[in-house]
């Protein structure tokens, strides 16, 4: 029972983040009543809510209907360093696409084009808001994941990094910021282009971080000795990745690496953060996370040869491998 109902607590986190109740707390306690009246609630329900999140250590009841933010709830704040709001806000869009889950069970298919009329990121083309709140959530990912990548993995010898589907620049700006000597591009949608300008800007590595517009199930920019896709093959099917990764594989030399950040499932019965991110892909986009073995034998396909997986701190492991000489 304790698992069936973790769906509630995960609903108040997002209502929680919908009503800017961490910000609104950001400057010190408030009462119930105040914090109805800014965000236009019930108060007798409000406080339902904030009961609910105390138990879960986001808030605490410092008196009698007057709530602070933890430190754990700081990170619902929009300002937080490893904020999680964009996370939070951008899960609602995926409600009504679980409420259709059983037809990824009958079907195989993704549900969200049943539910919403077309996949995912056409979707997202449509809905500017909506992609704004997506776009935030994956920079979120990868602030949290970026520490433990880089402590994990050494990126010394990488002088020109090529991020495929790198978003904003997020992770790529981290990379740059803690190897001065290298250089990256990060090549995604051209829409993206001048969010990501200001972010390299923002992160002091405007002068080496350059943005490429196009679709990388097209082309992926030649002349990188590293190529980085975090979080990119397990949003496809077997068949589309490796479309994306014999296109890495072409602009590849044969000296260049490749890196897959992604959660690589461990065999047996062992919980895993990777296998509640499976079921997500499934219903989602169709994707899907896959062991050691299945990436060895999808990169193989695309004419590449795995040389090691290494765990991170977080649920991302690196996957590194070479191209296959001709």
């Amino acid at each position: 029972m304790e698992l069936h109902d973790g769906f509630i607590r995960a609903r108040a986190l997002q209502l929680a983040a919908e009503l800017q109740i961490a910000d609104l707390l950001s400057d010190g306690p408030r009462s119930t009543d105040d914090l109805a009246t800014a965000t236009a609630t019930d108060s007798r329900s409000l406080y339902r809510l904030l009961r609910l999140l105390a138990g879960c250590g986001i808030v605490s009841e410092v008196e009698p209907r007057s709530f602070a933010v933890t430190a754990t709830g700081a990170h619902l704040q929009g300002d937080h360093p490893q904020s999680v709001k964009a996370t939070l806000l951008s899960a609602g869009l995926f409600h009504p696409v679980y409420a259709d889950a059983m037809h990824s069970l009958r079907t195989g298919e993704p549900a969200f084009p049943k539910t919403f009329g077309k996949p995912l990121f056409d979707y997202l083309k449509d809905h500017p808001e909506q992609a704004t709140l997506f776009n935030g959530a994956m920079a979120d990912a990868s602030r949290l994941e970026t520490a433990a990548l880089l402590e994990a993995f050494d990126f010394s010898g990488a002088r020109g990094i090529v991020d495929v589907g790198g978003g904003t620049g997020t992770l790529l700006g981290a990379v740059l910021s803690a190897y001065p000597q290298s250089t990256g591009v990060v090549y995604d949608l051209p829409h993206l282009a001048a969010e990501a300008a200001a972010k390299a800007e923002a992160a002091g590595v405007a002068d080496r971080l350059t943005f490429t517009g196009g679709d990388f199930f097209q082309e992926v920019p030649a002349g990188g000795d590293l190529y980085l896709l975090k979080s990119i093959v397990h949003d496809w099917p077997d068949e589309d990745a490796v479309r994306i990764l014999r296109g890495c594989r072409r602009a590849m030399s044969p000296q260049s690496r490749l890196l897959l950040i992604e959660r690589v499932l461990p065999p047996g019965d062992d919980d895993h953060p990777g296998k509640a991110m499976d079921i997500t892909l499934l219903v989602v986009l169709g994707g899907r996370e896959r062991t050691e073995d299945e990436y060895s034998a999808l990169l193989a396909e695309a004419g590449f040869r795995l040389t090691g997986v290494t765990p991170t701190a977080s649920p991302m492991s690196v996957v590194e491998a070479v191209p296959v000489q001709d």
